[in-house]
């Protein structure tokens, strides 16, 4: 029996984090979202999420400390970084601390999805 998908989605603009949560949620997805890394880390399910898609920019630790504070505790959820600044430098920071993919804001369905199915192969 394979473990249900839970995506767990961390963006500090409730029009961004709302328009993630539908597009997952009508594709079939559990989502549950958080406007912060700290909520996320707070009162997540850590044990349930099977993949993280996180903005860069957020009002406290930023998308990246995240994903840094993950791997510190031997996380392996994959996570997927989604930014309107995914310049070359936060690209490469993200890919060297193990993100599944760097996604530019506006992130495409086609794209998000493509990204959804190399995560759930690498957990």
């Amino acid at each position: 029996m394979t473990k249900p998908t839970l995506i767990s989605c961390v963006d500090d603009d409730p029009t961004v984090l709302e328009a993630l949560q539908d597009l997952l949620d009508a594709s079939g997805f559990a989502v549950e979202g958080f406007p912060s890394a700290e909520e996320f880390l707070s009162r997540g399910r850590l044990d349930a999420t099977t993949c993280v898609i996180t903005d860069v920019r957020l009002g406290g630790i930023s998308g990246l400390e995240l994903q840094s504070r993950l791997a510190a505790t031997g996380s392996r959820i994959p996570v997927i970084v989604i930014s309107a600044f995914a310049d070359d430098q936060v690209r490469a920071r993200a890919i060297k601390g193990g993100a599944v993919c760097v996604l530019g804001k506006p992130v495409s369905r086609e794209s998000l999805m493509d990204c959804i199915r190399l995560a759930q192969h690498c957990k």
